[in-house]
């Protein structure tokens, strides 16, 4: 009897504290995290060990392995803000880098007609502006001296027995083409006739005027016909030289005027036409040149300065989306896109034109799609805290898992 007592209070205490253990017991389909720490799960409630706020339960849900799930507290503290895509106009302006180089069509080479030795250089120093007529340089040519020659002797014999038979007038100017075509002058050719005393030195004075690009001789050095003795260039106007991607050509005006500005003179603006886009495309590193000539008329701007030049694009109809909304690691282009309530799903896009803060998508979204614009990062870090980063690994350009 006394056994049979002792097993019903028995009972009567196992069985409240079955009950009381079975009303402690927490939803499965929900856990406890921190609002401001989501890495802390827990299956009752508590405190944040970190920051001790309260914390907050959560359901658990079943996302596929491109989305992330966040609770309202998170998506208000992260400020995670979304729009839905349309298409919209896009293109205002291109900006590239740019060097400022010499008009190479108003490049003149002051080349040698004829062999010989310089003896004496006039202007020595790169940069030196060299006036037309300027004295340039001395040369010693022992051709040159008998050609000289020739021509006095020529003048004297006219001179001295015109009436002869022999047509003295016809080897004068003979002999005085061939000093013209060696790059004597018609006052020097004069002078000499007149003084019939030749020097073993010839002077050579320039017939352009502009600043020295080039000068490859030196004195004492021998040079042969067609040699260039100095290259001078006019910079009354300049070439802004600026590469361009490929993707981007498409989108530029190229009939239209550029805008140059240099970091080395704030606050000014030059505007130029583009005079030429290189037809061939670099292969390896899919670039292509413009070329942008603007007026240099009071000599301000120097070849090789650094430059922006800034061209009108043509505005394309699309799909647009600020750029912030697109994270890009050179590998892949991701979006974050609303696929429900407090549920975001990753896509991957292709993107084309970028003007100023808006960015082209090609493809990957549709018309009517409600994607992250603000909070993409925070987004972006929770999914790979929570799922790792090798699970970005296997998208394609719709966003489904291979």
């Amino acid at each position: 009897m006394k056994k049979y007592i002792i097993i019903i209070i028995s009972a009567l205490f196992v069985l409240p504290s079955c009950k009381n253990k079975k009303a402690t017991l927490v939803n499965k389909d929900e856990y406890y995290t921190c609002s401001m720490h989501p890495q802390i799960m827990q299956d009752k409630p508590g405190t944040c060990p970190i920051c001790h706020m309260d914390l907050i339960v959560v359901k658990k849900t079943n996302t596929a392995a491109d989305e992330i799930m966040l609770n309202d507290e998170q998506i208000r503290l992260g400020n995670i803000q979304t729009d839905t895509i349309s298409n919209g106009m896009i293109g205002d302006k291109v900006i590239l880098t740019a060097t400022l180089n010499t008009d190479e069509s108003k490049v003149n080479s002051i080349n040698a007609r004829i062999m010989g030795r310089i003896d004496r250089l006039y202007f020595k120093n790169m940069g030196d502006y060299v006036s037309r007529g300027a004295h340039l340089y001395d040369l010693y040519s022992e051709e040159l001296n008998n050609a000289k020659q020739e021509y006095i002797v020529a003048v004297e014999k006219q001179q001295s027995l015109d009436n002869s038979i022999i047509d003295f007038n016809r080897l004068v100017q003979s002999a005085r083409m061939k000093l013209l075509l060696w790059g004597m002058s018609e006052a020097q050719v004069n002078e000499l006739g007149k003084s019939k005393k030749s020097s073993p030195l010839t002077s050579f004075y320039s017939n352009e005027s502009g600043f020295i690009t080039e000068l490859p001789v030196m004195e004492g050095q021998y040079v042969s016909e067609g040699s260039t003795i100095v290259k001078l260039a006019d910079l009354s106007s300049l070439w802004a030289e600026a590469q361009v991607y490929t993707s981007q050509l498409s989108a530029i005006d190229l009939k239209g005027t550029a805008t140059v500005q240099f970091p080395d003179i704030p606050g000014k603006e030059w505007k130029g036409k583009i005079e030429f886009a290189n037809p061939e495309i670099v292969s390896d590193s899919r670039l292509n040149l413009v070329r942008v000539s603007i007026p240099n008329p009071n000599g301000l701007l120097k070849p090789g300065m650094p430059a922006y030049v800034s061209i009108k694009s043509k505005e394309l109809n699309t799909l647009t989306l600020p750029s912030d909304a697109v994270l890009r690691d050179g590998k892949m282009n991701v979006v974050w896109v609303q696929s429900g309530k407090n549920s975001y799903k990753m896509k991957m896009v292709q993107t084309g034109l970028e003007s100023c803060d808006r960015l082209e998508i090609k493809s990957g979204l549709q018309n009517g799609d409600v994607v992250v614009t603000r909070g993409a990062y925070l987004l972006n870090s929770e999914f790979v805290f929570k799922k790792g980063a090798d699970a970005m690994g296997g998208m394609d350009m719709s966003g489904h898992q291979h």
